[in-house]
């Protein structure tokens, strides 16, 4: 059938000609004239309507012309040559149309929709469909969607789901599409998903049955079955022991620069004009700029993605006793705005690895096909689609680092993390120490990373009992990490990792980052534990103080043995019963803003006097705010003059005589204090506790420049009652000097306030500091 008049004038007869062939040649292979679909450039054939609608669109919008093959409309599908192939680019161009060999797309960049190109299109172009006959508010697809949305977000299981699909479908009209069935409405849903792959896996992490291992049916290692053991001992084959789910990351890739939003964001980054010398984003930090300037052809290109790794293993069966492990490992986009960057929308899983134990080590195995991935990633991912822009591009996309917990990031390096060289930092010089009751091992180099200046470094008692000189060492380069883990130096390194396959992870300088609100969770349940002796979390304990007495710190807390029982003096951190409560009530009567954290009433146990189900993002803000406001109502309170007087009392039956004779006494001594050298008086601070001459222990000395310094004598200037006559002066002098306030003389003689002095210095924004040396001067 001729098809040249797609590319005429819409306004000639041609064209007019050709689209009624169409629309007839539709109708008599449809056998319908209300349900075919659109193929202007608009509808690109996702949408059904009726003849007379169609010809509309042709003609006002005009038609496809990258639709070759008029499949959707019943001529039979034929194998297109190269030139049948290529795409006119303009401003209609199609958006799932087939693409030109000029381009290079091969056989798996239709992947994400299946072997048929035009399988997402079948499925938009049948859910566009009303729900029910003369439905105007929802087709089949956006009720499925939403129904979905409801089970996904309230835990809906399969069987209520299909019950509630079963209930709508009798609910509306004769005729309606809505599933019957919890598979009906999956059958459909997972045509607009993408797929997952299933890997048989050795059970005790030796391999992936993969690549050259795909047709092994036991372990090359360690020779173990591939197949499940029953537990008559029958190996049950076809049923793998252990199983891998491994999500692809390009097609999801791919997927996200199809939505026109969603491809603008992912190019915020290099758009944002907000360049102080602050990090606000990623983009910020020394590895993306090392990206950027040693290879410049990918730094080039804005929508080439930055991405962050993450790992972590948590109990599936929630709070049962349950010893089973699951390891997600998840992949983040930094190209986003930070706002968008963190949400679980874009949160990318990519493998989920099941117990019974965990990986620990051996995730490498694990890790290999995502690492084959990120390998494509870097050299590029041809003909992807950008909706935001039109057109197609080549994707790539470099890891910057991974971010994880202290012992999942000597899984993911390969550093020791236990022991007394655990220190990636320190390596062979970390500063540990045995606690020879506690049977643990210390470190307590840490004020080294302190500046040179601060008065931490020159306290004993509160730490270890001396003071630190040393200064923090510099961190290995990845070139110097992968030279010792290839010539066998391996004191601090369990094995070489796996990223270092990858050709730029070498050259970053921040490949592994630590999960700061992790880390603080952990600090947070320690001092909640300690404060309100919570068991299990209770740091405080005999052997606690017994190895404080073996460092000679606080040698006044040791334990005091008696016939029956150890008592331990109470030290600064605890509290009494009646302390714990006041502690309690404060956290119980708290209210804070929505979406803040949680309802800290519900996490308060008033009958134990204790916290109980902390979360992350709560420990987080306990730390920062909450906790200070709750630990306040216990601190010792300001000394008033009536606790002095109170304190008087020694003898209850007189206490009027006591306060009487005591203050006479300490008045004769006050009074004696004055005439006599070295002796301190008892009711002024000696001088060393209320004097200046040093800064209080915990601050930060700063050097302070010129123009602080000037405003700070300005600000002192200003707000001193002895600088106000020479400002009137001033004032006056202006205004008898300048004939344009001679008239308000009078008026600012019969005032006499300042008033008008204010209005005159905001007029003429007289600086006042040059003023006043000017007078000093005179």
């Amino acid at each position: 059938m001729d098809k040249s008049w797609m590319h005429s004038d819409r306004r000639s007869k041609e064209y007019e000609f050709g689209v009624e062939a169409f629309l007839n040649f539709a109708v008599e292979n449809l056998l319908t004239t209300t349900h075919i679909r659109c193929p202007c450039v608009k509808c690109v054939n996702l949408k059904l309507f009726g003849v007379g609608i169609i010809r509309d669109h042709v003609y006002f919008n005009g038609i496809d012309q990258s639709y070759k093959n008029w499949t959707f409309h019943g001529e039979p599908w034929e194998a297109t040559t190269n030139a049948s192939r290529n795409i006119e680019e303009d401003d209609g161009h199609s958006r799932y149309s087939f693409v030109s060999e000029e381009i290079d797309m091969d056989d798996n960049d239709f992947g994400d929709f299946g072997s048929d190109p035009y399988e997402f299109a079948n499925v938009i172009g049948d859910g566009d469909q009303p729900v029910y006959p003369g439905c105007r508010k929802y087709t089949k697809l956006s009720a499925l969607v939403k129904l979905y949305n409801l089970k996904a977000k309230h835990g809906m299981s399969d069987v209520c789901f299909t019950k509630l699909l079963i209930l709508q479908g009798d609910l509306l009209p004769e005729g309606n599409t809505i599933p019957t069935s919890m598979y009906e409405a999956k059958k459909t849903l997972c045509a607009l998903g993408l797929s997952y792959e299933k890997m048989h896996a050795c059970p005790n992490d030796c391999i992936l049955y993969r690549k050259e291992y795909e047709d092994s049916t036991s372990c090359p290692t360690c020779g173990i079955s591939r197949w499940k053991e029953g537990k008559d001992s029958i190996l049950k084959e076809g049923e793998p022991a252990k199983v891998v789910w491994y999500f692809p990351p390009i097609p999801r890739f791919k997927r996200m620069f199809q939505s026109h939003e969603t491809a603008k964001s992912l190019t915020w980054h290099a758009a944002r004009k907000l360049i102080d010398g602050q990090m606000s984003h990623p983009a910020d930090s020394p590895s993306w700029k090392l990206l950027d300037d040693k290879w410049p052809e990918f730094g080039n290109q804005p929508r080439n993605l930055r991405l962050a790794l993450s790992s972590d293993g948590f109990n599936p069966h929630s709070s049962l006793s349950s010893r089973y492990s699951c390891w997600p490992v998840i992949l983040v986009t930094y190209n986003l705005p930070p706002w968008l960057c963190m949400k679980r929308k874009f949160m990318i899983l990519t493998l989920s690895i099941f117990g019974p134990k965990q990986p620990e080590n051996d995730i490498d195995v694990y890790l290999e096909p995502l690492i084959d991935d990120l390998k494509s990633l870097w050299v590029g991912i041809r003909g992807v689609y950008d909706a935001h822009n039109g057109e197609y591009f080549t994707l790539r996309a470099a890891l910057m680092w991974t971010i994880n917990d202290f012992p999942a990031y000597g899984n993911l390096s390969g550093c020791v993390v236990k022991g007394y060289k655990a220190c990636p930092i320190c390596g062979d010089d970390t500063p540990s120490h045995r606690l020879k009751n506690g049977h643990k091992i210390c470190y307590i180099g840490h004020r080294k990373w302190l500046p040179i200046n601060h008065p931490y470094r020159r306290q004993r008692a509160a730490f270890n009992g001396k003071p630190e000189y040393g200064i923090p060492p510099e961190p290995l380069t990845g070139e110097e990490v992968l030279h010792m883990v290839e010539n066998g130096d391996r004191v601090c390194w369990k094995k070489k990792s796996i990223f270092f396959d990858l050709e730029y992870w070498k050259y970053l300088p921040v490949r592994h980052a630590l999960d700061v609100m992790h880390i603080e969770k952990n600090v947070c349940d320690s001092i909640i534990g300690t404060l309100l002796e919570i068991p299990g979390k209770n740091k405080d304990g005999i052997a606690a103080r017994l190895d404080l007495l073996n460092m000679e710190v606080k040698t006044d807390l040791q334990p005091e043995y008696g016939e029956r029982r150890t008592r331990l003096p109470p030290g600064p951190w605890n509290l009494s019963r009646a302390e714990k409560r006041e502690v309690c009530n404060s956290f119980y009567g708290m209210k804070v803003p929505e979406g803040y954290s949680s309802n800290i009433k519900n996490l308060v146990s008033l009958q134990d006097s204790r916290l109980l189900g902390l979360k992350s993002h709560d420990c987080h803000t306990l730390m920062q705010q909450l906790l200070t406001v709750a630990i306040r109502s216990v601190l010792e309170k300001p000394a008033r003059y009536m606790k002095v007087l109170k304190g008087y009392v020694q003898n209850r039956t007189r206490p009027e005589g006591c306060i009487a004779e005591r203050y006479i006494a300490e008045e004769a001594v006050e009074f004696c204090t004055q005439h006599l050298s070295d002796v301190s008086t008892v009711g002024v601070p000696s001088s060393q506790k209320m004097g200046v001459s040093k800064p209080l222990s915990g601050c930060t000395v700063s050097v302070v420049d010129q123009d602080l310094l000037n405003q700070a004598h300005l600000y002192v200037l200003e707000n001193t009652e002895e600088v106000l006559p020479y400002i009137e002066q001033h004032m006056i002098h202006i205004m008898t000097t300048y004939p344009k306030f001679r008239k308000r003389t009078k008026w600012l003689q019969d005032k006499h306030n300042s008033t008008f002095i204010q209005w005159l210095r905001f007029k003429f924004k007289v600086n006042l500091r040059k003023t006043i040396m000017a007078y000093q001067k005179i």
